[in-house]
Formats: structure tokens, C-alpha cells, sequence
């Protein structure tokens, strides 16, 4: 078995989920890749350390096998799409979506290059079938430290130009220590708004707003815009879900998971403003350097369920603050993804 469902998930699951979730679900946000696409030197990479501890690759045997796991009574059809790493070869992980997407007729997405040409990056996405792009910032340009990179150092204009020309998805996640509320990203999420209103453009973990010191304004700037969409992937933040769903309405936001970071057994807290992962003890190793990790006794261990989880529970108690419908849930889950691959072509 990939990994052991406890009788204390079962719990949850039967509990929270299995009656709130639509039969038919759509996870925006998913990563696939082997360990055989890694270098050895990492020396660049600008993410949280802690998700390499979950899990070292994710076939899409085991992406698939996690659903089955955790969503007994939901069928989940994934958007995949490799590895954002600053070690990672583009070509080898690309090639393996492409394979995979086929074999098991999923949408997918390209990690691009931004030193590709629109010409490279268009030739690239037609031959490998894939929706649009997943921009990262661990491919802007090694001496930008993390405060200085823009969105635009990794999506840069010439391949929006092209994303805008045909439509594409591009789910994003933004850089930048302020996160969502960062005014330099706000500026220029405006500004994509703006001029390439074509491009379906998803902002990953809403805007990285894991807690409420992470929105500041964001919402009031962004409240007047048309077409940015959202998705909550691992954010267990019920107060920032229900923000983005209030502001942008219950068509523009999309459940996304990131796994396989979501099967951790965690709870999330914020502390003075940022997210700290409260995990069983030993379970990952040795987490004392990282600022965003701590353990919990053996007894609360005990007690922790999957993040996936923590994040669904935290979409359904947004919901029912907002009176959501059956339709509405169903069109976060389901439907919104569904109309937005339509838009491309591809249908379920």
C-alpha cells in the first residue's frame, strides 16, 4: 500500500467529507515525476524545504492510487504536470506529463523555460498536447534573491503573448516574501489582467495567503477584476477561502490539492503571521531547521489526518459560512475546471 489510511481518517473523511464532496471531482493542481528527473545539485531551489519530506517522486500510478485511498465514494480526475525544481530536468519530466496524460487521458500543463522564444515555448506545448503552462519561480533567473523575483522574471511577456493568443491555462504561483498582498505582485496580476484577458490565468494557493496577515488589501485591489481564477491548494485557511470565494464568486475559484504534498499527516497553525505544519514526532525526520515544521506529542500525533483532508475541511467550513449551494460546491470542485479545459478542447 502507497501509504496506511488509519481508522482515524476513515473517521474524518466519513465525518467532514464523504457527503459534503461531489461524486465527480477535478484536482487543478496536481505533481507528477520520477527521482530519475533530479539532479543531485539543488543549490538554487527557492520553495519551502519541507515538501521533499513527503514524498521523494509521484508516478502517476501513485497520484491515481492516493485518490482511490482517500476518496472512496468521489472520482477525481487530476490536471498534472511535473516538478518545479531548480534541479529538475525540464525535457525528462515534461516528456513523462506528456506520456502519462496520453496513456490515461488526463489535461496537463508544461513546466516552461522563460529563456524559451514564444516560437520554442508554442512549438513545445502543440507537440506535447498540453493546456497551457505551470510557471515557477525556481526558473527566474539564480542571482535574484527571493524578495527581488517578479512574476515576470519567470512568465515572462513574450510567452504571456503567446498563452494570450491561444488561450492557454497557466496556473501560477506567485513569488515574493508578502505573498498575496505583496504590492509588486498585485501590480502586475493587474497588469496581466489587463492585457492578456485571454489567458486562463489560476493563481495557486490563493495568492500563497496560507494566513490572514498574508491578504493585506489584496481583495479590495483585486475585487473589481474579470478574469483571474484561484485555486486553495494547500491552504487549510478557512478565513482566506472564504475571502477569495466572497470577492471572486463561487465560478472563479478551483479545489486544487498539490500533491503529493497532501498526504502529510499535519494540522496547520499561523503564528505572528506565518504557517507552521504540526506533524506526528520522527515522522519526517529531523524538521528542527525549518521554521514551518514542528512536532506535536505522540498523543496528539495519533490524532493528525491527511492535509488533503485539512484543506477539504477547510473549503466546507468556508462554504457553509458563505451558504454556499450544492451547485456552488459542485462548480468549485467539478464544474468550473470542466468549462475552463472545454475552452481548449479537451472534455472529460
Amino acid at each position: 500500500m502507497l501509504f496506511e489510511v488509519k481508522a482515524i481518517d476513515h473517521e474524518f473523511y466519513d465525518d467532514h467529507l464523504a457527503s459534503f464532496l461531489p461524486e465527480k471531482m477535478v484536482d487543478v493542481h496536481t505533481h507528477v515525476w520520477l527521482k530519475s528527473f533530479l539532479r543531485d545539485d539543488d543549490e538554487h531551489n527557492r520553495g519551502a524545504k519541507w515538501p521533499s519530506r513527503v514524498a521523494e517522486d509521484n508516478s502517476i500510478e501513485d497520484l491515481l492510487e492516493t485518490y482511490r485511498l482517500m476518496f472512496p465514494r468521489q472520482r477525481v480526475t487530476p490536471l498534472v504536470f511535473g516538478y518545479p525544481a531548480s534541479n529538475v530536468i525540464l525535457d525528462q519530466t515534461n516528456d513523462y506529463v506528456t506520456r502519462v496524460a496520453a496513456e490515461h487521458r488526463l489535461p496537463s500543463l508544461i513546466l516552461n523555460d522563460p529563456s524559451w522564444s514564444a516560437e520554442e515555448l508554442e512549438r513545445r506545448v502543440r507537440a506535447g498536447g498540453f493546456l497551457g503552462l505551470k510557471p515557477y519561480l525556481c526558473f527566474a533567473p539564480s542571482h535574484l534573491g527571493p524578495n527581488d523575483i517578479t512574476i515576470f522574471d519567470f512568465l515572462p511577456r513574450h510567452q504571456l503573448e503567446v498563452a494570450n493568443d491561444h488561450g492557454w491555462i497557466v496556473v501560477l504561483h506567485v513569488p515574493r516574501n508578502a505573498r498575496l498582498k505583496d504590492p509588486v505582485n498585485l501590480d502586475q496580476m493587474l497588469e496581466i489582467e489587463r492585457r492578456y484577458p485571454e489567458v486562463r490565468m489560476v493563481y495557486a494557493h490563493v495568492g500563497r495567503a496560507y494566513c490572514a496577515e498574508d491578504v493585506g488589501n489584496a481583495f479590495e485591489v483585486l475585487g473589481d477584476t474579470e478574469h483571474m481564477r484561484f485555486d486553495f491548494c494547500a491552504n487549510t485557511n478557512a478565513q482566506v477561502i472564504e475571502q477569495v470565494i466572497r470577492v471572486m464568486g463561487p465560478k472563479r475559484v478551483l479545489f486544487g490539492s498539490d500533491l503529493p504534498i497532501l498526504r502529510m499527516r499535519m494540522r496547520r497553525i499561523c503564528e505572528n503571521g506565518m504557517y507552521i505544519n504540526l506533524v506526528p514526532p520522527g515522522l519526517y525526520g529531523d524538521i528542527s531547521d525549518d521554521p514551518h515544521m514542528r512536532e506535536v506529542s505522540p498523543e496528539e500525533g495519533a490524532r493528525l489526518s491527511f492535509f488533503m483532508y485539512e484543506e477539504l475541511l477547510a473549503f466546507r467550513t468556508a462554504a457553509e459560512a458563505l451558504g454556499l449551494s450544492i451547485k456552488d460546491v459542485e462548480d468549485i470542485c467539478y464544474n468550473n475546471a470542466v468549462a475552463l479545459f472545454a475552452e481548449q478542447g479537451w472534455t472529460l
